[in-house]
């Protein structure tokens, strides 16, 4: 894997809302790697590409959980130092509906598993699947058992702790601990972040980075 330079940091230099999609044939097209946000309804999906992007109006957010009810796409322009130099890089960031609202109607929810399983199984240009989890709160049943899925798929998931700001730098060790022993990792896989303060926003910047370098 290719190294970036240590003098600069990579970072987003433009951003662009593309498409909204429920079946394949509406996909963008493109041989751009993609990187996909998952995670339960109002879980901060929507915010934490914004932060990343450093676009607030980017991805639409709403007080309203299940508010995001396609897969949306978004095309994000990366600068990067790789060898010495300066190169550009695109990439698409896909925002997922989220899972596990009870008040979703059951018929919508169905509807939801069937595109959403279809995306992760067909798409050729899927390099990772961040899946967020509320730091402050133990991994629920559908985290659990949509980790396992994806995991039993073979597919690329990472797990991002959102909303690192709402506790104390003291418990956030312990709150980390508790989710990873949930899931079956390691703390030290999973990466945290706050869309209020920042915080996070360049260690993920790196882990996306070294998709680009692949």
């Amino acid at each position: 894997m290719s190294e970036l330079h240590p003098a600069q940091k990579p970072d987003v230099i433009r951003a662009e809302y593309l498409i909204s999609a429920v079946r394949q044939e509406q996909y963008p097209p493109g041989d751009e790697p993609e990187i996909a946000f998952i995670g339960r309804s109002n879980v901060g999906k929507s915010s934490l590409i914004n932060s990343v992007c450093r676009h607030r109006g980017l991805a639409l957010t709403s007080a309203t959980p299940g508010k995001t009810q396609t897969i949306n796409f978004f095309r994000v322009f990366f600068k990067l130092s790789h060898n010495n130099s300066e190169a550009r890089r695109q990439i698409f960031f896909v925002d997922l509906p989220g899972y596990g609202y009870a008040k979703t109607g059951r018929s919508t929810r169905r509807q939801w598993a069937k595109f959403i399983e279809e995306y992760f199984l067909q798409s050729s240009r899927l390099k990772r699947i961040y899946q967020l989890i509320d730091i402050r709160h133990p991994p629920m049943e559908s985290d659990i058992l949509f980790h396992q899925w994806l995991r039993r798929q073979g597919l690329p998931v990472k797990i991002v702790a959102t909303k690192s700001d709402k506790i104390t730098r003291s418990r956030m060790k312990e709150h980390m601990g508790v989710i990873a022993r949930t899931l079956g990792i390691e703390p030290e896989q999973i990466l945290i972040h706050s869309a209020l303060s920042g915080a996070g926003r360049d260690e993920l910047l790196d882990d996306i980075v070294q998709i680009l370098l692949q």
